[in-house]
């Protein structure tokens, strides 16, 4: 066993926590290497963060794991008295978390005592995530004094807010240790590897208590711990030794028991054995009973209860009833009596008082812990299965996803009733996805499902239409794709260049999927350019220097399956709110007064086959509108928990980029970098038409200030960059910036000082005007590649290229006060602010 204090100071996220001295008590089942550790009263913030920290549990399974030839457990090298170093580094967030764990020797119950220490920060994990480890391999190398490792480890979070996340961490220790200077043996091996199996993790917020669960074998580097060669119960971990006895591997199958030293028995039943002069003998001590503290030479027998009438034990063990024969033998007699015949002497006791393990809750929260004399037992309660350290449900199955999600739908008003227009999934008896049609109530749109609820491509009909038979098969594609024509015209090339182009060459660059990358250029030279989907030069984009053109893709990447539903699912009781566009979904994330609050992002909307870049929202009746170039399309949807998109404009879009919406005028502006077009219409699709279509080369960004009616935008046309401004009717236009500019990407307006404010991509700087030109400020000098930009309380807020993130600027101390890099490492584009009422200048 090992007992301990956890100290140290956690920050969680941004959240400090205070670690003041809490317990730490592990157990070893060191006849087959598993590892139990519980650290108590951990505050719940921390103890779900800490949860993918198994490292400090390791070190427990390190020292005792169990040995496979050729090998040598920690606790052999080091003893009771050794430092352990580590530091875990988290992605994709670079959290640093130093574990500092220092053995102090063994306590008077012999007893390990380790004290860990804790300092830095691990990322957030949202309330009843549970954390998932694979079985893995560690090697550690061995030189005097020290042990090192070093690895990566990957592990998953699943939980009802974010579903299935993939994290990982890398894991440094050194474990120092004072060699023995009397150890004449030969060298140890230099390298061992530790297989650590069944990984088990969990938080217990009832009891706030933190608990690992590991199965650790070390053997030699190579080993297969799962090979024929482990079939010997000694290294299976299947063998019936007293916990207090070394299994010794024979030949094949075969083992021998023996009693550690300080105990006596035939390796399957030990006894610590107690030596007193006065005995005049050895006195036994059975683990399970009270300790012997003196005996004298009666001959007889010896009782191991804890209380007893002398004359009632000599009769009973005078009675031929009760009789034991042989060497060590005991025999039940009536009132639970223990009697274990002695040649010699009959014991008079003194007993000392028993340690209540069950005092620290060792057992899970499930399970039912039974002290005994000198140890303890887990047991699960009635309904539950597993060891009593691990207790799982069986009374009661659990809902499946498909009542999961019927249920979280029917329970969204106060009165407990389904919201008029939400989709409400239907299930079988069996509480699976029904395998027939799934239809929306209110929409009438139908579509077939899978097991895991994911709507089947190609099978959604609209209401009035033949439904699809969900009983045909759905169409496999084939296996291998045909080469595409950008992967035709490289292969052409390498071969026109004999095999070996020149670094100044040109050659065709193509994604994964075979389409054209957006930016083309020659060989290993800055001279590059932007391509639509066929390969053909987008006019106006060519660039000479170190910054690529922001080219945009026009093909979404492949679906991944499954396919999530393209229902709203907005963040709860969040008053304000940047929503981003990134690839195929809208990503929402909360703000807590001015700081991002990246606890709380979530996905808002799966729009698989869209590449979703403009963004703006509508205050007054609470929608999200935005621009999709995969599918050449304008549209919104309301923010509310499973609104479905609305289809707004879909003809006459070729590269449909930055847009706006005028809550107040009820209008939207939008422009097409490809048709080079700036157009309006009613918020509903209706009413369009073309303010600008001259003048214009590359369009990017627009906004429009509602309370000015004042249109402003920009054109990063690389030969002569430009920001535009006009009235909402068009009138008026004029140049408010040309100078000075190379990519400006992003544009907001600042309603604190009433001045246009831009990020520029190829001048890297952060820049605002007054409307007439004048008063120009840099707000931040050394920005990495922003896309879009908007402004929210002295703030600015912008995606970023380079770090594939949202970046917060403090216009004020022109200091960068946030980063929010989302798990999917992918181009953000659009972002724009959702908010509980509409702010200044939009009414």
């Amino acid at each position: 066993r090992v007992s301990g204090k956890v100290s140290g100071t956690v920050n969680v996220g941004s959240t400090p926590v205070e670690l003041n001295g809490i317990d730490l008590h592990a157990y070893i089942v060191v006849g087959d290497g598993r590892a139990y550790t519980a650290i108590s009263e951990v505050p719940e913030l921390a103890g779900l963060a800490l949860m993918p920290v198994a490292p400090i549990g390791e070190l427990f399974g390190w020292l005792f794991a169990l040995e496979l030839p050729n090998s040598q457990a920690g606790f052999k090298i080091t003893g009771a008295t050794f430092t352990r170093q580590a530091e875990v580094v988290f992605y994709p967030g670079n959290q640093r978390l130093s574990v500092l764990q220092t053995g102090r020797g063994l306590d008077d119950h012999n007893h390990l005592t380790v004290d860990t220490v804790l300092s830095g920060s691990v990322p957030v994990l949202p309330p009843g995530a549970e954390v998932t480890m694979e079985p893995f391999k560690e090697t550690y190398q061995y030189y005097p004094s020290i042990a090192t490792s070093t690895s990566v480890r990957e592990f998953t979070v699943v939980s009802a807010e974010r579903g299935s996340e993939s994290f990982s961490f890398q894991l440094k220790q050194n474990i120092t240790y004072e060699d023995c200077r009397h150890d004449n043996r030969a060298p140890a091996l230099e390298t061992l590897q530790i297989t650590m199996e069944r990984v088990f993790v969990m938080y217990v917020t009832e009891e706030r208590i933190l608990r690992y669960a590991i199965t650790n074998k070390i053997s030699p580097v190579g080993v297969d711990s799962s090979g024929p060669e482990l079939i010997n119960p000694c290294y299976a971990g299947n063998h019936d030794c007293d916990t207090t006895a070394q299994c010794v591997p024979l030949g094949g199958q075969e083992f021998q028991c023996q009693c550690a030293t300080g105990y006596r028995g035939d390796g399957r039943n030990c006894y610590e054995s107690v030596q007193e002069s006065r005995c005049g003998g050895v006195c036994y001590n059975n683990p399970n009973t009270p300790k012997l503290h003196r005996a004298t030479g009666i001959e007889g027998y010896i009782a191991t209860t804890r209380q007893y009438i002398l004359g009632k034990m000599v009769q009973l063990c005078n009675d031929p009833q009760h009789q034991c024969t042989g060497w060590l033998l005991s025999c039940m007699a009536p009132n639970n009596l223990n009697i274990w015949k002695r040649p010699s002497y009959l014991a008079k006791f003194v007993f000392s008082s028993d340690i209540d393990e069950c005092s620290s809750s060792p057992c899970h929260i499930n399970g039912r812990c039974v002290n005994r004399l000198g140890s303890f037992d887990c047991h699960c309660q009635p309904g539950f299965y597993g060891d009593g350290f691990l207790c799982s449900q069986l009374a009661e199955l659990p809902k499946t996803l498909c009542e999961h999600h019927r249920d979280s739908v029917q329970t969204t008003s106060p009165e407990g009733f389904p919201i008029t227009g939400l989709y409400v999934p239907q299930c079988d008896h069996e509480g699976q996805y029904s395998p027939l049609q799934q239809c929306h109530g209110s929409s009438g749109y139908c579509w077939c499902v899978d097991s895991n609820g994911q709507e089947q491509a190609g099978t959604k009909t609209p209401p009035g239409t033949t439904p699809t038979n969900c009983g045909d098969p759905v169409p496999v594609p084939p296996t291998q794709r045909p080469e595409s024509v950008c992967e035709r015209w490289r292969t052409s090339l390498i071969e026109h260049y004999g095999g070996k182009p020149e670094p100044q060459q040109y050659l065709p660059q193509c994604e994964a999927d075979g389409q054209f990358s957006p930016v083309q250029c020659y060989g290993e030279t800055t001279y590059c350019w932007c391509v639509d989907q066929d390969g053909r030069e987008i006019a106006g984009t060519r660039s000479y220097d170190a910054v690529k053109p922001a080219c945009l893709p026009s093909v979404a990447p492949p679906t991944v399956r499954p396919l999530p539903r393209p229902d709203v699912t907005p963040p709860p009781h969040a008053d304000v709110t940047l929503l981003y566009a990134q690839g195929q979904k809208i990503g929402a994330l909360p703000l807590s007064g001015t700081r991002l609050d990246e606890t709380s992002a979530r996905t808002l909307l799966t729009l698989h086959g869209s590449i979703v870049v403009g963004l703006a929202y509508d205050c007054k009746e609470n929608h999200v509108y935005w621009t999709d170039l995969s599918a050449r399309t304008i549209n919104r949807a309301a923010m509310a928990p499973g609104a479905e998109p609305e289809i707004l404009i879909n003809t006459n879009l070729v590269s449909p980029e930055g847009l706006a919406v005028d809550p107040n005028r009820r209008l939207m502006f939008w422009v097409d970098s490809n048709t080079d077009l700036i157009e309006t219409s009613n918020l509903d699709g209706s009413g369009r038409r073309t303010l600008f279509g001259t003048e214009l080369v590359n369009p990017r960004a627009i906004i429009v200030v509602s309370s000015t009616g004042t249109l402003y935008w920009t054109d990063w046309n690389r030969e002569a960059p430009k920001i535009e401004s006009s009235t909402v009717e068009g009138q008026n236009r004029k140049v408010v910036v040309s100078d000075g500019i190379g990519l400006p990407n992003a544009l907001t307006y600042d309603t604190t000082s009433g001045q246009v404010c831009w990020a520029d991509a190829g001048t890297k700087r952060l820049e605002c005007v007054f409307p007439d030109g004048t008063g120009r400020r840099v707000v931040h000098p050394s920005l990495n590649y922003p896309f879009n930009m908007v402004y929210y309380r002295s703030h600015f807020y912008f995606t970023d290229w380079r770090r594939d993130g949202v970046i917060a600027v403090n216009k004020e101390s022109s200091q960068i006060t946030g980063e929010y890099l989302p798990d999917q490492r992918s181009h953000l584009y659009g972002i724009t602010i959702a908010t509980s009422h509409c702010l200044s200048g939009e009414k």
